[in-house]
């Protein structure tokens, strides 16, 4: 191989060297900083993955009194919860003894009880994970799955005000219906072969109802606070309108 060729070969050889390294160092950073990085990050999945275990230590308690126990004034579940997996899996599981609608609010929602007297709140899926609504901020239905994100993104940032959300199927003819109020049981439709529920709120219509895929309902289960706890209502600060033209108090 004559002089030149060697050097052109040895060229493009140095090049793809230069090129793997580079590479390689972008793709396996082994700076400490990033090393601690990736520890950090490891140890704080560890702290937030919850196990759904069923079981309690406690067993003379019941899921819904450890929960009771967790409310104070500015939090409303602890940051060391190892209970929280039992807890969530309760009102995941748990059987449904009571069904009527939920009055507040402007959005459709069930009040229910569980096994053990406990209230959730279940709210129901209205849009396909991926739909997009399109208009004002405030157009559509409230998606359920959007409170169990809340809760959870409330346990990440560490603020832990967020009441305890779970997704849950219930099957609304055998679970729902037969433990149903009349004011609820009054709002129950078909349409085709879907069981439908349209409630009692704000903006309930009974040309909006909520649709099961035949008899089940995906939904989100919101754990009721304690009774020893009253609400009190504060305005928020940078609340909007809902009428165009209409300015808001900060504004």
């Amino acid at each position: 191989m004559k002089l030149k060729q060697r050097v052109v070969l040895l060229a493009i050889l140095l090049v793809i060297f230069i090129f793997t390294k580079v590479f390689l160092i972008d793709n396996l950073d082994t700076s400490a900083a990033n090393r601690e990085d990736q520890r950090a990050f490891q140890r704080m999945l560890a702290g937030l993955r919850v196990a759904l275990d069923p079981r309690l230590e406690h067993t003379l308690q019941s899921p819904w009194e450890i929960a009771a126990q967790w409310v104070v004034p500015r939090e409303v579940y602890p940051e060391d919860t190892p209970e929280l997996g039992a807890v969530m899996h309760a009102m995941s599981t748990k059987k449904i003894i009571k069904a009527d609608v939920g009055y507040k609010g402007t959005q459709l929602k069930a009040l229910l009880i569980l096994e053990g007297g406990q209230k959730v709140v279940f709210k129901p899926k209205r849009y396909a994970r991926d739909y997009v609504v399109e208009g004002e901020p405030y157009a559509g239905y409230d998606r359920h799955n959007a409170e169990v994100a809340a809760f959870h993104l409330d346990r990440i940032l560490g603020f832990r005000r967020a009441p305890l959300v779970v997704g849950r199927f219930v099957n609304l003819r055998t679970e729902i219906k037969p433990v149903a109020t009349e004011q609820l049981l009054g709002t129950f439709m078909t349409l085709g072969n879907n069981t439908c529920f349209y409630g009692k709120c704000y903006y309930c219509r009974e040309t909006e109802p909520a649709c099961a895929d035949g008899d089940i309902m995906e939904g989100s289960v919101t754990l009721w606070l304690p009774d020893v706890w009253p609400l009190q209502k504060h305005r928020h600060p940078w609340g909007r309108t809902y009428r165009e033209g209409k300015l808001a108090r900060y504004e």
